[in-house]
């Protein structure tokens, strides 16, 4: 099992890098973390040599084009375009070279705007999506229909997780591109630093969202490649499974719990001209749950271990542009 060779598609990423830590820490010995520099998963031709030389047993398909609400409304044709080259080319390489199993990691932007609450598999395409983020959401979604028609079609034992809302070390913190925590991270770090009295967040601060931190992600997959099979998840009806903690917060509780964390004393204010998003995206995560998985780490130790970091990397505030997750 420990010497499986496992293609960790987006090692340097938030998932990647953390599914990195959390096999190598298990024991495994055989990881497979090209940079996007060695092999361009936009590139069909450099996917498949590189899966004929490498022929990876597992594939991790953390690599993904990703951002924020302000990102995926900017940049909407490199959204839908990258994320679908790079699905399109990683899964069929694994199914032309024959790999056990693969893991596609998606987003839970995939559900309708207004699913109901907390979200079952079964919402999936049930629904209206989020305008600001629905080329992305709908390069996900096909994603899971590759997946799923490559198991029903070959008998590939490909299929998909659905992570909620991830956060933690080695996060896009760019103000133009990250999502939320990464986001009011910088901003409360810099206000602090800086003498500033107030801190203002994006639109009304009451739409509710679910946090999780990026380590339970990897101990999810690392779950998945140990525990998982395809079986296991369309024989219960479902296309994919979702990750999560099950619990949500307000945004505006959030930007206070950060507050406090990071030691900013001043005020906290809310801009309503700009975009709340989805009211809602709280995971329905009964069914990972009976197969024996549960996350470990809560919302608030997790942020504190992220800004403990944050503060020992000052350079991740510069690094601009959208991280491959």
């Amino acid at each position: 099992m420990l010497n499986r060779r496992i293609f960790v598609a987006g090692a340097s990423g938030l998932v990647g890098s953390a599914v990195v830590r959390d096999l190598t820490k298990t024991g495994y010995t055989q990881l497979l973390t090209p940079s996007s520099g060695d092999v361009d998963l936009i590139d069909p031709n450099q996917v498949r040599d590189f899966f004929q030389q490498a022929r990876p047993d597992v594939v991790v398909l953390a690599a993904a084009k990703v951002g924020g609400i302000l990102a995926n409304d900017t940049y909407r044709a490199d959204f839908v375009y990258q994320n679908l080259m790079i699905q399109t080319n990683v899964i069929h390489a694994a199914f032309e070279y024959k790999v056990e199993k693969l893991i596609l990691l998606g987003s839970s932007c995939i559900y309708p705007k207004f699913a109901p609450q907390p979200i079952p598999e079964e919402a999936l395409l049930s629904g209206p999506l989020e305008p600001t983020n629905e080329p992305y959401a709908i390069a996900k979604i096909a994603g899971i229909s590759l997946c799923e028609s490559y198991y029903r079609q070959h008998g590939c034992n490909f299929f998909s997780l659905m992570p909620t809302n991830l956060y933690g070390p080695h996060d896009n913190f760019d103000l133009e591109t990250s999502h939320v925590i990464p986001a009011l991270m910088r901003k409360f770090h810099e206000a602090r630093v800086g003498g500033a009295g107030t801190v203002t967040i994006w639109g009304s601060g009451q739409p509710r969202r679910e946090f999780m931190h990026v380590d339970d992600m990897a101990a999810a997959i690392r779950f998945s490649i140990e525990r998982v099979e395809s079986f296991d998840v369309y024989n219960k009806g479902i296309s994919h499974l979702n990750v999560g903690t099950g619990s949500d917060v307000r945004i505006i509780e959030l930007a206070h719990l950060m507050g406090r964390i990071v030691g900013f004393a001043g005020d906290i204010l809310t801009d309503e001209t700009l975009p709340d998003g989805t009211p809602q995206k709280l995971l329905d995560v009964r069914r990972i749950h009976s197969l024996g998985w549960t996350h470990n780490i809560q919302l608030q130790d997790g942020l504190a271990a992220v800004y403990a970091w944050y503060r020992k990397h000052p350079g991740a505030a510069d690094d601009l542009g959208v991280t491959a997750d």
